[in-house]
């Protein structure tokens, strides 16, 4: 089974049905990959809007896994963020989450993940 972690840019890309967002659900959904979301991506998108019911419905099924931010990770994070020269904690947890799992990164903005650790794979959604 494939590890994916996904970013706000991928939530976002859902809520707004963009058809790539959907065609990894469905990756999800039939079991052919697990997702990872931090839950400082969740923070970054979440506003209780209805239309966020697609995001929610992702986030209840049993293959995506939100991710804390412990004090572990967040020295990690830190160490990520000083050697990268960037500062959004945010995308450090994702790229940190992703080369821990060795998984591939969903996101609308590449480059910026891409900053913090240029040996990860990344999808542009």
């Amino acid at each position: 089974m494939k590890h994916i972690v996904l970013d706000a840019g991928f939530l976002i890309a859902l809520e707004r049905r963009d058809p790539r967002a959907y065609q990894v659900q469905e990756l999800l959904y039939e079991a052919r990959a697990v997702a990872h979301v931090s839950v400082g991506v969740l923070a970054q998108v979440w506003r209780g809007d209805p239309r966020q019911q697609v995001i929610a419905r992702l986030l209840e099924f049993k293959g995506v896994l939100a991710h804390p931010l412990d004090p572990g990770s967040a020295r990690r994070i830190g160490v990520l963020l000083a050697r990268s020269g960037t500062s959004d904690v945010v995308d450090g947890h994702v790229a940190l989450l992703a080369a821990e799992l060795n998984a591939r990164v969903f996101t609308s903005d590449p480059d910026d993940i891409g900053k913090l650790d240029p040996t990860l794979t990344i999808v542009r959604i």
